[in-house]
């Protein structure tokens, strides 16, 4: 059972927006070692998982997985900000919406020579699950033996992969919106290869031989070098509300990475930071909301909130 807590789990720097840049990040959303892959492979491992006497396993692969599905939220946010507002449409809010922006331009000019089309064509300047090539998330990119050490040798190469195709984009743009999150998800991949690394050295797998971690050098970036400073590569979280998980079991002692830190699994989740949701965007018709439409929501969101009751459990019966 999963909750949603309305925070991001890493804060998005706001800057100019930047379409090219929200393609590439779109690699690392949808793209075969991306975060839609990470989470949905650990998930379906851990849903899989056979042996009781391995549940540390699980727990480890239950943990990052859920981790995952916080990283898909802000990957895609963060694509959504880089392309809220690209087409730069000047226009006041009042025009009507078939009129022309600013000089004469058609407001969704933009889409029909920079970056992915179907951002505006069909997502309604939103991420979409392709890669950056505009390619579909595939469910076959998943990988689940069924073997914990197969099992765990692949997400090591996968979370290796990952980190170091975030570093790829992060070199090829300078945009705060992006680095922002791409330096976060540099780092939390560097603890997921940890978490792997550590796991496999308690089944006697001496996996620095087998398949040793790519040297990213990526503390070069100092966006990353912040987070590291701040021992985020060596954190593992088990949003276990329940303190049942027993990850921390493995997730302990240094790190592989032999950076000088010790893993740290005493953290049930990180803080996190509030959500926003993003502003209309009239060329695109979205969300196509009319005065009594909104009317209608908002009454909607009224009796909803009403009923809501702040309770984790069962829900106590009526009295």
């Amino acid at each position: 059972m999963y909750l949603h807590v309305q925070r991001l789990i890493n804060e998005i720097i706001p800057d100019e927006p930047d379409p090219a840049a929200a393609n590439a990040l779109q690699e690392g959303l949808g793209g075969q070692f991306g975060e839609m892959r990470t989470m949905m492979q650990y998930l379906f491992q851990s849903i899989n998982f056979r042996g009781p006497a391995g549940k540390p396993y699980k727990d480890l692969l239950q943990g990052i997985g859920t981790e995952e599905i916080s990283h898909v939220e802000l990957i895609g946010t963060t694509i959504s900000r880089l392309l809220d507002g690209s087409p730069r449409y000047q226009g006041k809010k009042t025009d009507p919406l078939d009129q022309p922006g600013a000089g004469g331009k058609t407001p969704l000019e933009i889409a029909t020579h920079q970056s992915n089309i179907h951002h505006y064509l069909v997502a309604a300047q939103g991420a979409l699950p392709v890669d950056a090539a505009g390619n579909p998330w595939s469910g076959s990119y998943v990988y689940n033996s069924g073997n914990l050490v197969l099992d765990l040798l692949y997400n090591l190469m996968l979370e290796s992969t990952g980190r170091l195709q975030k570093c790829r984009i992060y070199e090829m743009t300078d945009n705060k919106t992006a680095r922002s999150t791409i330096s976060y998800l540099i780092v939390r991949d560097q603890a997921h290869e940890n978490a792997y690394a550590k796991a496999l050295e308690t089944l006697g797998v001496d996996w620095k031989k087998t398949l040793p971690i790519p040297k990213t050098n990526a503390e070069q970036f100092p966006e990353v070098k912040k987070l590291l400073d701040l021992g985020l590569q060596s954190k593992q979280y088990s949003f276990d509300l329940t303190s049942q998980s027993e990850a921390g079991k493995i997730f302990r002692g240094m790190s592989p990475s032999n950076d000088g830190t010790e893993l740290d699994a005493t953290e049930q989740a990180p803080a996190g930071v509030p959500m926003t949701i993003a502003e209309e965007r009239f060329e695109e018709f979205a969300p196509g909301a009319d005065p009594e439409l909104l009317a209608l929501i908002q009454a909607t969101a009224d009796i909803e909130m009403a009923e809501v009751q702040p309770v984790y459990g069962p829900i106590p019966p009526a009295s």
